[in-house]
């Protein structure tokens, strides 16, 4: 016996809540990972802070951070059901603003990242012979 659902069609939706969004498109992998981060003030609902609740509609802009990524997206479609990944990417648009500063500051990172790696490890027989000399001890 198959269970019916009164979900209504995806095309028919006009407002959808905010955390069932973000989940929906794929931004957190569950519900209440969504509901946390919007309550920790890391997903921005037009321009300001808001709830779990807060119903959304189509052009509403959010402005979401995910670890060192902080995107803004246009919602483009709204849907209460968790799709595949190219269904869900049909749900938001990232703007050309927030692309541009995310591969601005992922650039800036993996610099960062390059110059450390000179320094890390132990140093090798020749280094080792640097410091020495700088340390003013005898070479034995």
């Amino acid at each position: 016996m198959a269970i019916s659902r009164d979900h209504p069609p995806a095309s028919a939706l006009t407002r959808v809540r905010l955390d069932k969004w973000l989940w929906a498109a794929r931004f957190y992998k569950t519900r209440s990972q969504a509901k946390q981060a919007i309550e920790g003030g890391k997903v921005h609902c037009d321009g300001g802070r808001s709830k779990p609740g807060k119903e959304i509609g189509i052009n509403a802009i959010i402005t979401l951070r995910q670890g060192f990524d902080e995107k803004t997206v246009l919602v483009t479609g709204l849907s209460e059901q968790r799709r595949g990944a190219p269904e869900a990417q049909l749900l938001y648009a990232e703007t050309p603003a927030s692309i541009k500063q995310r591969e601005l500051l992922a650039a800036q990172r993996l610099a960062q990242q390059a110059g450390n790696r000179e320094t890390a490890g132990r140093p090798d027989k020749k280094q080792r012979r640097a410091i020495h000399r700088f340390k003013q001890y005898p070479e034995g």
